[in-house]
Formats: C-alpha cells, structure tokens, sequence
C-alpha cells in the first residue's frame, strides 16, 4: 500500500524500484518525498539511477514496484500527458519548423487553450525568461542560451503543479551555464514552483537547491540541504562526490555527543564529528576537506608533521600536497589562502587538523 502524502508533499516515492531486465536493479527501495515549492536536485554520476527517477515521475518508465504519489493520488499508471507536468531535456526538443511562440504555445494547443487566453499566457511565458519580442524568430536564430530559456517557457506556460529538468544547462559554455543556473533558481522562488532537476555537476547542485539527493548505484545515499551535505556527509561516496575530501582509513573508538576518535593505523587518535552513528571498533573513514586544513610551522604544537612535495599558486588559492607519516605516508591535499607564501617543495610543515572539521564516516 502506498505511503500517505504530508500536506508538504507533492511527490511521495514509496519503495520504489526499477529494473529493465528483470534482474538488475537500476534503482533500489527508494523513498523520497518531495516538497511544494522546492528545488529539489537528483545528483549522482552516470548510471546512478538519478534519470530513471525523473522518468519514472514523469511517466516516460514506470516502476517496477512500489509506488508514486503525485499531489496524493498515484500516478504509475498514468501517461505523462495526464501527469500536470513541465520537462525541459538537455537538447531543448524544440520544433524547428515552428517560432518561438508557436514552441511555447504547444502544450496549451494540446490541452485546448487557444485564441487570445493562448497567446496571452506566451507572452507571459516569454516575458519571464526575458525573451519579450523574441515571438517570430525561428530556433535556430537563436543562441544555446536563448533555446533553453525557450524551453524553459514552454514548460511553464500551462502553470503546471511540476516542474522536471534532465541536465538542461550540460550544453552550454561555463560561463552561460552559471548565469542560467542562477536565473532558473531566482524564477523557480518568484514563481514559488516546485522543480526536480537532475546534474551530475555538484557544483550546479549547491548552486541551485533547497536539497539535494545524492544517487550511487542505483541506491539513494543522502538527503540535505546543500550545507549539510557538504560538512556533513553521511558516508564516504557522498564525501568524494560532493566536492574534494581526504580520507584517512581508521577505526572507530567511543565518544560522545556526536563525536569519536578515529584511530588510525600508526597509532594517533583524532577526535572528530561522526554525522551517522557507527559501532565501537568498526571500520571507518576520517574525512577532511582541503581547505579545512592549516599549515604551519614544523614543531608547532597539537600539528602532525608532514613533508611538501608539491604546491602551486592557483590564484584563489594554493594547492599544497604533503605526505603525512601519522598517516602511514600517505598524501593529503590542502588548500590555503591566497594571501600564505607558498611553501616550497620539500619543506616541513605542520598540518592542523581542526576537530569541527574532521569527519569519521563509513568507508
């Protein structure tokens, strides 16, 4: 029986599971709710099951058990035309025998809205996206940027309770890709609707969200608002995934309020935050992001020593390498401010590594 729907719900995925073949699994036992009005990002790499989920909402593939909930009612058996739902893909899918406005008139020529209420709501739509006077022009007299925010109009013109995007920025140039992640995030908390957007990119995730879930192998490994996910990792995918980490393999030792020792294999112990409770002894990793880690002197007090081996002047920052004995002779990345001088090549240092900042995580 399918899960009820909070008031704040308007997607409920309920034990859901895909499979194509009838033995491999491309989505797992997945139960996610997504609320009204949010910006709700499926992030994972290739073949993590993030797009199956946007098509399986949509429509386009149905579940192989388990259910969803669209507004409360379920909707595995309904087609996508009947779903209330707005879809922008990666390649626009615009006509090109057709103008601007004729594009964007579509869904309501589908749903039988025409005449003056019909070209109205395209001037609306168009307006939105700042394409006001862009009505006559044909597709390919535009540019990527122009296209996508086509898209993005016809998607919205029927005032639909939903709105899903598969990577629609992934063929723009870096530059326009980041102007339009902001655009479509101010527009999305004008218009207070609710978005399901699926990127590979966690930097576009941060970017655009109110949260994020993180997909690997076909298994949903966390949900959080994009602060949370980046200090506080539930598990060592999602640390490497979402952004750059250091992992220190280690065992777990007791602590309290949220915190643990990791001791590692040398011998030294570091007390850091364990997000996701683990069991005393068990294998774990210690997690710190490069920029979380201090530099200084070889002999400071409370650092471990270590070696540069590299460092570069990047700019925003440097990027120093170092090998740590404490660690077993393994490397860690830090990332220090720009205003530091940059260390030279077999100096030694010391590294600071920040208790609040140390994550003991599953490996």
């Amino acid at each position: 029986m399918a899960a009820t729907a909070g008031a704040e719900d308007l997607v409920v995925f309920d034990g859901v599971q895909k499979s194509y073949d009838g033995h491999t699994l491309v989505v797992r036992e997945l139960n996610l709710r997504v609320r009204r009005g949010e910006f709700l990002t499926l992030l994972g790499p290739s073949g993590s099951g993030k797009t199956t989920t946007l098509m399986m909402l949509g429509g386009f593939e149905r579940p192989t058990a388990g259910h969803i909930l669209l507004d409360g009612k379920p909707v595995e058996a309904l087609p996508p035309e009947k779903r209330d739902i707005g879809f922008v893909f990666q390649n626009y899918a615009l006509f090109p025998h057709m103008n601007v406005a004729e594009n964007v008139a579509f869904p309501l020529r589908y749903r039988g809205v025409r005449g003056a209420e019909a070209q109205a709501r395209v001037a609306k739509a168009l307006a939105m996206v700042r394409l006001e006077g862009f009505g006559h022009r044909k597709p390919t007299q535009l540019s990527g940027g122009q296209q996508q925010r086509v898209a993005l109009a016809r998607a919205l013109v029927f005032q639909p309770k939903l709105v899903l995007m598969d990577e629609p920025l992934g063929a723009l140039d870096k530059q326009l890709r980041e102007r339009m992640q902001i655009e479509i995030k101010h527009l999305q908390q004008t218009l207070g609707i609710t978005i399901v957007f699926v990127t590979h990119d966690q930097s576009e995730a941060l970017t655009m969200s109110d949260r994020v879930a993180v997909f690997h192998d076909g298994i949903l490994q966390q949900v959080a608002n994009p602060r949370d996910l980046y200090d506080e990792p539930s598990n060592a995918f999602v640390a490497g995934f979402v952004g750059e980490n250091n992992f220190v393999p280690c065992t777990v030792m007791p602590g309290s309020g949220g915190h643990a020792h990791a001791l590692l294999d040398s011998g030294v112990a570091l007390l850091g935050r364990m997000p996701v409770p683990l069991a005393k002894a068990a294998p774990a990793v210690l997690a710190i992001r490069p920029e979380r880690i201090g530099l200084t002197g070889a002999h400071e007090t409370g650092a471990l020593a270590c070696t540069v081996t590299e460092a570069f002047f990047l700019g925003d920052h440097t990027r120093v390498d170092a090998a740590v004995p404490a660690f077993g002779g393994q490397h860690v990345t830090i990332k220090l401010p720009p205003s530091m001088p940059v260390p030279l090549p077999g100096s030694e240092a010391g590294l600071l590594l920040p208790e609040q900042h140390c994550r003991i995580i599953a490996p």
